[in-house]
């Protein structure tokens, strides 16, 4: 019970712990270095759950809640991440319990970012492709009610339709032509801010939920503990822990192996727009080992944390190829928003037209992205020892 253990949004209730990494037995990290590292990260955890209190919880949506909200994230997923790499090192049950938790917290929330984040890309492509300078304000506003949205928000529509860096006068046939596009852009940015505005509302309200529920209170009150004690195996304090983060890199490789870098070796090979036109809404399944691979080398990166603490070296190899498969995330799911989106019953063909060709664009994203990844991967494969 949460009552009955120190307050769980106050760090300073925690006893000292060294510094990660501290723990070595012969130069070699070891169980000690795990502990040190654990107990550090549920402090962050703890510092950011008060202050993420401290500026309302969110409510307000202010710069200093999101820097909060960010923190939790990145400090559970680090608890997460460690507990699932080192489990051998910990008790079985504690573990076992913890890291599902952690992971619907960080999960959680993540939602409302990554539906902002998911807007302003798909909104920024708009603007590029459409090709103009803004959207015609008239159509943004009758999509929404009156409310300007999109690329051109706040920019008024200039007399004949025509916006600033058109380019010299066309035939009216081609000019009322584009001018039907740019709208079915400007309609469909429309749509799509409805749309994850929606959902980035129901984000976070979601994550105000989860912040006050017992479920929670329960994960913060066993991070208040872990901040003062880590629940090792007898024995895992001199235990190396070079082999298990070892064991970790190499299911890294495994799963890179057996994704087709040759085929992302060569740039628009258009491999990602395979099953585009599939009437199946659920993700690409293509798409599911990169988003393995992420995730693997993110744990990579974490038992490297564990192993040099603060002194860990900066792979600017392995640093690009996670930037890469950020990129990939990031653009598969756009992709999957905008292809909704053109799900929407009762839409005007040009609107249609300009989310397919939105889609198709992000798909192009995945592209680039294996491509860069493939590019890092193998000059760091190279620059192996």
């Amino acid at each position: 019970m949460a009552q009955q253990h120190l307050d769980p949004t106050d760090p300073a209730t925690a006893r000292p712990s060294p510094a990660p990494g501290s723990g070595r037995a012969g130069g070699s990290p070891t169980g000690d270095a795990l502990a040190g590292y654990l107990r550090a990260q549920a402090t962050e955890f703890l510092r950011a759950l008060r202050s993420h209190r401290e500026t309302g919880n969110g409510q307000n949506g202010t710069e200093d809640s999101v820097d909060a909200a960010r923190a939790l994230r990145h400090s559970a997923r680090r608890i997460s991440g460690s507990l699932h790499t080192f489990r051998p090192l910990l008790d079985a049950d504690w573990s076992e319990e913890m890291r599902p938790e952690l992971a619907w917290l960080s999960g959680t929330l993540a939602l409302e970012h990554a539906c902002a984040a998911r807007l302003e890309r798909l909104l920024l492509a708009l603007h590029r492709l459409s090709g103009s300078a803004a959207f015609p304000a008239q159509s943004a506003a009758s999509a929404v009610g009156g409310r300007v949205t999109g690329a051109g928000r706040g920019i008024p529509a200039p007399a004949g339709g025509r916006g600033p860096g058109t380019g010299p006068a066309v035939t009216p046939t081609a000019t009322a032509e584009r001018g039907n596009l740019t709208v079915g852009a400007a309609k469909a940015g429309a749509l799509l801010e409805r749309q994850l505005t929606l959902a980035r509302t129901r984000a976070h309200s979601s994550a105000l939920q989860a912040l006050g529920s017992s479920r929670f209170h329960a994960v913060a009150d066993r991070v208040a503990v872990l901040a003062s004690e880590v629940p090792l195996t007898p024995g895992a304090g001199t235990a190396d822990l070079r082999p298990l983060a070892a064991a970790a890199g190499e299911r890294l490789t495994d799963a890179v192996t057996a994704l087709p870098l040759v085929t992302a070796g060569h740039p628009y090979n258009a491999e990602a727009l395979i099953h585009g036109l599939s009437p199946d809404p659920a993700p690409h399944p293509q798409d599911g080992p990169w988003h393995q691979v992420r995730l693997l080398l993110r744990l990579h990166r974490y038992a490297s944390e564990v192993l040099h603490g603060d002194g860990a070296p900066t792979d600017v190899r392995l640093l690009t190829a996670g930037q890469a498969l950020n990129l990939h995330r990031d653009a598969s799911e756009a992709a999957a928003a905008a292809a909704s989106a053109a799900r929407t019953p009762r839409i005007a063909p040009a609107t249609a037209y300009a989310l397919g060709v939105l889609h198709a664009d992000q798909r192009h994203e995945v592209e680039a992205a294996r491509f860069a990844f493939q590019q890092s991967w193998q000059k760091q494969a190279v620059g192996t020892p």
